[in-house]
């Protein structure tokens, strides 16, 4: 076998894998992606974080639900507000994962609307700093469609700043779970030429695309309703008995596929159920079962794919817990070499003051204060700065 590939074996953790609940307003979503997650994570206090995005108030009406608000992309921590930017929410989970959140393994984004429109103000105040910094003020905007060039980039880069920020939080050993609105959209048939209507994602057909590449799992909730025809006690012109449509039973309903393409549904495994009753339980079955019956192709016995996977996150976790060290170290180590740097700018004109630190940092084996490639060093030397 060559140096590079590997066969794959599928995890058996549905938190393995990211996923995407999509539903009309008011179904019910929230609660049901709160039950999911509880279950998943056995009820272990900090399992997940409900992150409720820009205007969302899905949390407001929910006994329980461990969540933070986050109305903007960048934003100070709010105690009394339990509010803080979704990026900085974020990056501190990816940077302190395995000490100040050992036991979160999903973290809730309701809804990708709301992200979308926080993404987008973040990818016009990139755009706009950016003009400032090159003294390009006349390039400056307010416009999504305007920013970085036009032409979809602004988009394009809302996009990164979402996408990336899953990516990293899968890194660190968090899936993400997205809700998201609905509405009906006409199609055409490529082939055909015909045009049907579909049940899907309210956001802009490339903003969901990117959203579906990135996913495992994307249910669509609606309501089964069966409609029965009443007399109205009404005659009609020619003397017959007018009907009307009368809604005689609801069910609420997850399809997570539809051969008829009704509904925008879908799954990258293959054998999971077409549709559920929507609770939180045949939610999680329709998930494990569809794992279940991938992992089966395997040829081994369920025992051996639990006992490889659990040494594979014991390896994963250590892998983790060591890039976060080289993280926080190299922050450190970094800005102790701005103080350094900035120490020397301060008394460049004083030789005898700097000679020293800088014989210390070719002690060290650097030419200068940049190169320094340890914490250790860079205290020793940042050390001898304060020595006056």
């Amino acid at each position: 076998m060559g140096k590079f590939g590997k066969k794959n074996h599928v995890k058996l953790d549905p938190l393995a894998y990211n996923i995407l609940l999509l539903g009309e307003s008011k179904i019910g979503k929230t609660t049901l992606a709160k039950e999911v997650c509880e279950k998943l994570t056995n009820g272990i206090d900090g399992g997940y974080l409900f992150l409720e995005l820009g205007q969302e108030r899905g949390a407001d009406g929910i006994e329980g639900i461990n969540y933070i608000n986050c109305p903007e992309w960048n934003m100070d921590y709010d105690e009394t507000m339990n509010a803080a930017g979704f990026i900085d929410v974020c990056e501190d989970i990816i940077e302190n994962k395995t000490t100040d959140y050992p036991n979160l393994r999903v973290v809730i984004w309701d809804t990708y609307d709301q992200l979308i429109n926080i993404a987008e103000q973040e990818a016009i105040r990139l755009w706009n700093k950016e003009c400032r910094e090159k003294g390009q003020p006349d390039k400056v905007t307010k416009s999504i469609n305007a920013a970085w060039g036009g032409f979809g980039r602004g988009e394009q880069k809302a996009r990164e700043l979402m996408f990336d920020t899953m990516s990293r939080l899968r890194l660190v050993g968090v899936a993400v779970f997205v809700i998201g609105h609905v509405k009906t959209k006409d199609i055409t048939d490529v082939v055909s030429g015909e045009t049907y209507q579909t049940l899907t994602s309210d956001q802009a057909q490339s903003y969901f695309n990117a959203l579906k590449k990135n996913l495992h799992f994307l249910g669509l909730a609606y309501i089964d309703r069966k409609i029965i025809k009443q007399k109205s006690g009404k005659k009609n012109m020619n003397g017959k008995d007018e009907y009307v449509n009368k809604v005689s039973e609801e069910t609420r309903k997850i399809k997570f596929r539809d051969d008829n393409y009704a509904v925008d549904s879908g799954s990258r495994f293959a054998e999971i159920v077409p549709e559920i009753d929507f609770t939180a339980d045949d939610f999680i079955k329709a998930l494990t079962d569809a794992i279940e019956c991938e992992r089966s192709k395997s040829g081994k016995s369920l025992e051996e794919s639990v006992a490889e996977e659990k040494a594979a996150e014991e390896k994963a976790a250590k892998k983790i817990a060591d890039n976060e060290k080289k993280m926080h170290e190299d922050k450190e180590r970094n800005e102790l070499i701005d103080k350094i740097i900035a120490w020397f700018t301060e008394n460049k004109s004083d030789i005898g003051k700097i000679k020293p630190v800088l014989a210390k940092c070719k002690e060290l084996g650097y030419g200068n204060p940049k190169e320094i490639a340890t914490v250790e060093h860079a205290k020793a030397v940042y050390a001898m700065t304060l020595a006056d």
